[in-house]
């Protein structure tokens, strides 16, 4: 039987896999009274690649940092001053938002980088919002909300004229068929998602008849991860012109269309999303004259920034399988198991081993890496042949940085949380 999450016989990377800053900074942490079970992050990394992102786009492209994607402080500010502003999810993601941005204000990034645009952007998006969210949110001064529904708009009108305020939304739009694929589909198809494409004329109607409310914009987001530079271009310039169309259609004054994310990363060795074609592709494209066009790129930013480092507490075999045991598991690092990607790691050698009793290894075989969690679904990789491996040693994943500590079961078992700390 094939049981997720597997490499299918891949060999695990080896510690020379890893940037030496990474290494020495982890082998620093060994020997402590606790093993080490935690996130390392290189703000650098994110910085770089939001660098590149902004260097490809047009002008007319906005960067809105996803949150979710990765929510430490300390990498959010840093993030900061590289992106034209935040899309958050829920009150706290919000709150840090306006925190980030509040430190700021009237911070100028260094010499040498690319960072520009409005800075203080928010927008709000996601299913489910409540009452108390979206008055948290208005109360911030989010810049847009993207509505899921007919009954959303409803609420965001009592709350707008509970705090007597005007408010710019944004529908989400749920299109009747998607020509882009990804790891994730959250649009031309039936989900939780957005408002179908048909039905957007009779809520369009009904926010015409909400005093406190505008439609501004249109937001589209229906895929993730995605790798295909041409496919994405195809879909934003779909956006583009279904929105302008919608929007002369109805009379509306057109601010912003937001695209969504999407943008991949390859997890499995295939070609990484070109971004520069992709920005080739784009400068093509002329969205209507005042009309910011957002990109919510999360993943693609930050998953590079960041390693998963657990330490090796048991080695053992069963029934023919050899079991690496850490200390952490997916209630620290849920990713593999959930998407059931190859997400490969590396095995870094802690020479000392301060104990008097032996210290078990294996040696040239396949072998599944499992967490410390009473059930048979925390295990994080399987069929994944190594050189060596033994207890006290480090497994480490790269491309962690992002849906990892924000993805994971941190209550089950009560045991103590993943570490968190920047490269200094």
């Amino acid at each position: 039987m094939d049981l997720p999450p597997s490499a299918a016989g891949r060999p695990a990377l080896t510690a020379a896999d890893l940037p030496p800053a990474i290494r020495d900074h982890l082998l620093s942490r060994t020997g402590a009274s606790e093993p080490v079970s935690g996130y390392l992050y290189d703000p650098a990394v994110a910085i770089r690649r939001a660098t590149e992102l902004r260097t490809a786009l047009p002008d007319w492209a906005r960067i809105c940092y996803a949150v979710k994607a990765n929510s430490y402080p300390p990498l959010v500010h840093a993030l900061a001053p590289y992106v034209d502003g935040f899309e958050v999810a829920s009150a706290a993601e919000a709150t840090l938002a306006r925190h980030v941005q509040a430190t700021l204000d009237g911070q100028v990034p260094s010499t040498g980088s690319s960072a520009r645009g409005d800075g203080g952007l928010m927008v709000a998006a996601g299913p489910a919002k409540t009452e108390r969210l979206l008055h948290r949110l208005v109360d911030l001064d989010v810049d847009l909300v993207n509505v899921e529904s007919a009954l959303e708009l409803h609420r965001l009108q009592v709350v707008a004229d509970r705090l007597d305020r005007r408010v710019d939304v944004a529908l989400r739009v749920n299109p009747a068929t998607v020509s882009v694929s990804g790891a994730l589909t959250m649009g031309g198809s039936a989900t939780q998602f957005g408002i179908p494409e048909a039905a957007v004329p009779d809520v369009l109607r009904l926010a015409a008849t909400l005093p406190r409310l505008r439609v501004v914009g249109f937001h589209v987001h229906v895929v993730g991860n995605n790798l295909d530079a041409a496919a994405h271009a195809a879909y934003v310039a779909w956006c583009l012109d279904w929105s302008r169309r919608t929007a002369e259609a109805y009379g509306l004054d057109l601010r912003f269309v937001d695209v969504g994310g999407g943008l991949g990363v390859p997890f499995g060795g295939e070609q990484p999303f070109d971004v520069k074609e992709f920005g080739s592709l784009l400068a093509d494209l002329a969205p209507p004259p005042d009309c910011r066009v957002l990109f919510e790129p999360g993943r693609y930013l930050v998953t590079d920034a960041g390693w998963y480092a657990a330490e090796v507490v048991d080695v053992k075999q069963a029934y023919g399988t050899w079991f690496v045991v850490l200390r952490g598991g997916i209630n620290h690092f849920q990713l593999p198991t959930s998407w059931d990607i190859p997400h490969r790691f590396a095995v870094l050698p802690v020479a000392d081993w301060p104990h008097p009793y032996p210290r078990p290894e294996v040696r040239e075989q396949p072998v599944t890496v499992v967490g410390e969690l009473c059930t048979t679904e925390d295990t994080l990789a399987r069929d994944v042949t190594v050189t060596a491996v033994r207890a006290g040693d480090l497994i480490v994943f790269p491309m962690a940085g992002s849906y990892g500590w924000e993805f994971a079961m941190p209550s089950f078992l009560s045991h103590p949380p993943a570490t968190r700390t920047l490269l200094p």
